[in-house]
């Protein structure tokens, strides 16, 4: 007998969404496709159907529909004519843009966290860092940008600065998406070790110093490859 090949997921399947139930059903529609977004879990323009969406959050359309709009105003979200929506692609300089304040504002919640972080942890960010490298290995590439996103607010939100963390996670839920594009073929490259490793190994040193160089290498190192498969898109060569 010949086994069936397994069914793709559908959009909604892969988001795995909770009931959005009363109350405030379109704040917590809201914060479930935000998280999902900073996740990198939607695509850059990848289609976002109300109707579904409303049936995988076990609400009517209205409170989704209100949340679209709430991502239409972070930047996360486009309306296109006949209410056809997706999630944005950043474009280059908008991505610049967003990176630079990136590499201002992450190296200062890292810093301001290292008071609070524990030996528990360091030693939770660990794993979080050996599950990002063997999601890679294995090119499981979805785990890998979620358990890159799990380290990097593993470390900030605990900071405890909720002005900062909001800006944050506002930045990524436009730059989530477009992290996508890492894989294959903008894969992290380090010319040392991963800069992860050196973010734990300042954390573990209560090097503030170390620490926001760390984060800040990172970004730039580590988004190399990134940055030139968003030219090629930009210029509008085919990326594989």
């Amino acid at each position: 007998m010949t086994a069936t090949a397994a069914r793709p997921l559908t959009l909604v399947e892969r988001l795995d969404f909770e009931p959005a139930t009363a109350p405030s059903r379109s704040d917590r529609v809201y914060r479930q496709l935000r998280e999902r977004l900073m996740r990198g879990l939607l695509r850059p323009h990848e289609r976002l159907k109300i109707r579904e969406l409303a049936a995988a959050l076990s609400t009517s359309e209205t409170p989704v529909r209100e949340a679209i709009f709430k991502l239409v105003r972070d930047g996360a979200v486009e309306l296109k004519p006949h209410s056809y929506v997706r999630v944005k692609r950043l474009t280059l300089a908008e991505y610049y843009e967003t990176r630079d304040i990136r590499l201002e504002l992450e190296p200062l919640a890292a810093e301001r966290a290292l008071a609070h972080i524990t030996e528990a942890d360091i030693e939770r960010l660990e794993g979080i860092h050996e599950a990002l490298i063997a999601a890679e290995q294995s090119k499981s590439y979805e785990a890998a940008i979620v358990a890159n996103f799990d380290f990097h607010f593993g470390i900030y939100r605990r900071s405890g600065l909720h002005q900062l963390i909001g800006i944050l996670e506002s930045l990524w839920t436009q730059l989530g998406p477009m992290l996508n594009y890492l894989y294959p073929d903008g894969h992290p490259f380090y010319d040392g070790v991963h800069q992860h490793r050196n973010v734990l190994l300042a954390l573990a040193r209560r090097d503030a110093t170390a620490l926001r160089k760390a984060v800040r290498d990172d970004m730039i190192e580590g988004g190399r490859n990134f940055v030139q498969v968003l030219e090629g898109l930009e210029g509008g060569k085919a990326v594989r």
